[in-house]
């Protein structure tokens, strides 16, 4: 049904729209304005709210092995919890550019590659993921309109930046996910924070609650966007982030669409995943977020499927986008090759 370039109307069903978010292989469409949660069925529950597996245990993770089949549909084994655990005993390790690594078994736990992973560092708009998970777990109502507010191009402490968003620019909650996670808007972001019940104050407090109870030791979190240089964790605790985070349908998808054109009704805007690594779809990723400010670097955290094993790769502080793209290119292709170990 959705064929490369083709224009989807407002009034689109439900598995036109689900199978648009779904297509791995670089279509694109526009955004349903007036999306109903009953265009929604594919990736949400009946109620409005975001597919979820039950929580983690405190200082565990849940992993569930993914494997994204060749119309970009990502299925998904029973889930298990496992302790992350340490292992230097690979030989031959590459090196990174990154002032931070992490490659870790996303089925056993087992910690592949690490570099400076326990020393928390900022991370951006890896923020973004954290608030994705939030809003996930708050079961709100995707469909609700929401219109950005001049408040939410900034913020107390936060560094500046650009947007292709402006004030009164109207979508609903899902529309503002999608904007967040593959566009990287900070705008978007900030008002999901904003219409969350109890407002700013509330969501960040559930976002350090929510660090907290999946045993995200270092992390500490001032605001939704990433662009507080205080919203700082470790490599690890990223790790723990995003295996947590990949369970979670609506943001395995979301953060892994290629390319996509927003219709915000009086204009159009044609918008891009900010890695670099999904838009060229060489590499089975699964989730995705990238992240920069000057005090963070270049970083990236993934979820992606290595020589059929699921695997995390977390990068924070790469000099430049190339660099950030080059180490997760070089630990991938190297993880690859490992044995697997039972």
């Amino acid at each position: 049904m959705h064929v490369l370039g083709m224009s989807i109307l407002l009034s689109m069903s439900s598995s036109s729209f689900a199978e648009l978010i779904m297509d791995a292989s670089g279509g694109t469409g526009q955004a349903a304005l007036n999306w109903s949660s009953e265009d929604a069925k594919q990736l949400l529950n009946g109620d409005g709210s975001a597919l979820t597996e039950e929580p983690t245990p405190q200082g565990s993770t849940k992993i569930t092995t993914s494997v994204r089949s060749s119309n970009g549909v990502v299925s998904h084994s029973a889930p298990k919890t496992v302790q992350i655990l340490n292992n230097s005993s690979f030989g031959d390790q590459p090196s990174v550019n990154a002032r931070a690594a992490l490659v870790m078994d996303g089925q056993t736990g087992e910690v592949l590659y690490s570099k400076n992973s326990n020393t928390a560092f900022p991370i951006a708009s890896i923020t973004k993921l954290m608030t994705a998970v939030v809003i996930s777990d708050g079961r709100l109502n995707m469909s609700e309109k929401i219109t950005l507010q001049q408040a939410d191009f900034s913020c107390s402490g936060c560094k500046s930046s650009s947007s292709t968003l402006r004030a009164g620019d109207s979508m609903n909650r899902a529309e503002a996910l999608l904007f967040a996670l593959m566009k990287s808007e900070n705008p978007a972001a900030a008002a999901l924070a904003r219409t969350y019940p109890g407002g700013r104050a509330a969501f960040v407090s559930a976002m350090n609650a929510k660090a907290k109870s999946l045993g995200m030791n270092s992390a500490h979190f001032m605001e939704s966007t990433g662009l507080h240089p205080r919203n700082v964790a470790s490599a690890r605790d990223l790790g723990i982030l995003v295996n947590a985070a990949s369970q979670y349908s609506l943001i395995r998808q979301f953060s892994t669409t290629p390319n996509y054109d927003f219709n915000l009704g009086y204009r159009v805007l044609k918008s891009n995943n900010t890695n670099a690594l999904v838009r060229n779809g060489g590499w089975n990723i699964n989730i995705s977020k990238t992240g920069y400010i000057n005090e963070a670097g270049r970083c990236v955290v993934m979820h992606t499927t290595l020589n059929n094993r699921p695997a995390v790769v977390v990068l924070l502080g790469a000099d430049s986008s190339q660099a950030r793209t080059n180490d997760a290119t070089r630990l991938m292709s190297w993880a690859s090759q490992l044995p697997k170990r039972i």
